[in-house]
């Protein structure tokens, strides 16, 4: 995803640094707002496909968890990340059955502490690495560019 533009939705990691992250997300938190306020945002468009609630769920919980990590990066050197099942997550917190007026507002606050960390981010901080438990290894810059196409991509999957 680094390395070429996402084909489904267009986004290409290229030309974004981790210093044009905290706008990026700031840019998708202001589209998450009319999603959620979507009469049909908890309907599933297809029973296979999540609803944009759903998404907004998973998003807001996108930006919790890569908060930890980028966290980390900068705390610990080389820090291995801990695993996280996002299906199982959706379903032990119901995503389906969230309010989506609180998700919308966890949502933005969530969003809003990402960004200001990235913002945060100076100098050799961008270098600074970490890893999943499959070996995958990360940079700040890198995982920044990383967690904004997975936020951009999850608007397009809600069609915002």
């Amino acid at each position: 995803m680094l390395e070429e533009p996402c084909a489904e939705c267009g986004f290409d990691a290229r030309n974004v640094t981790g210093a044009d992250v905290s706008a990026v997300i700031r840019d998708a938190v202001a589209r998450w707002g009319p999603v959620l306020s979507r009469p049909d945002a908890a309907a599933r468009p297809r029973p296979e496909v999540w609803s944009p609630l759903e998404y907004g769920c998973h998003t807001r919980d996108v930006f919790t968890r890569f908060e930890e990590r980028v966290q980390l990066m900068l705390s610990e050197d080389d820090p291995e990340f801990e695993n996280w099942d996002q299906d199982a997550t959706a379903i032990a917190d119901r995503y389906w059955a969230q309010d989506p007026v609180l998700v919308s507002g966890a949502l933005a606050a969530a969003g809003e502490q990402i960004a200001a960390t990235f913002e945060s981010v100076a100098g050799d901080q961008w270098q600074r690495s970490g890893r999943r438990s499959n070996g995958d290894a990360f940079t700040v810059d890198s995982i920044g560019r990383y967690f904004a196409h997975d936020v951009v991509h999850h608007l397009a999957d809600v069609r915002a």
